[in-house]
């Protein structure tokens, strides 16, 4: 039997085009329904496995914040990292008409349009980081330098005190 062809996502054909190395990963879509389950299924660090949230600020900008599946983002931090008094989650039905992706499967890579895109200070430190590869099953690796490159993103402290 042929072996299925991997289905190349949008992420893929973005990460291609402007010749950025990564390594797609797929997981059972019905199987892994969080971020640390995936990281697990994948065998890859939480500490490493990228989860994106997308937020707004009190003027109404939308702003992109991944960080490690494991924790929770800190609004207070997240507001401060972007200039904004405050922020908060968009709604679950507002992600998929602002971003196109869906709840789970929401990748910084290739939104409908691309806002300011922060990442947890730690994705820095390894040598690469797991984020969806825009939808539920699939992610890629690839190295947080050329990420925050391609997205123009910045780095700061952006979780929860466990």
């Amino acid at each position: 039997m042929a072996k299925k062809k991997e289905e190349k996502t949008n992420v893929m054909r973005i990460l291609e085009q402007k010749n950025i190395a990564y390594t797609a990963h797929a997981y059972p879509p019905d199987g892994a329904v969080d971020g640390v389950s995936v990281a697990a299924y994948l065998g890859q660090d939480p500490e490493q496995v990228f989860k994106t949230l997308v937020t707004r600020g009190a003027s109404g900008d939308y702003y992109v914040f991944d960080i490690p599946v494991a924790e929770n983002l800190d609004l207070k931090k997240a507001a401060k990292a972007v200039g904004e008094k405050s922020i908060a989650m968009i709604h679950q039905k507002e992600l998929l008409p602002l971003t196109g992706y869906v709840h789970g499967g929401c990748s910084p890579i290739g939104m409908k349009k691309q806002f300011p895109t922060v990442f947890h200070e730690t994705a820095v430190l390894f040598d690469t980081i797991c984020v969806s590869a825009g939808k539920i099953g699939a992610q890629v690796e690839l190295a947080p330098g050329d990420l925050t490159a391609l997205l123009g993103a910045g780095v700061a402290d952006l979780t929860a005190e466990p």
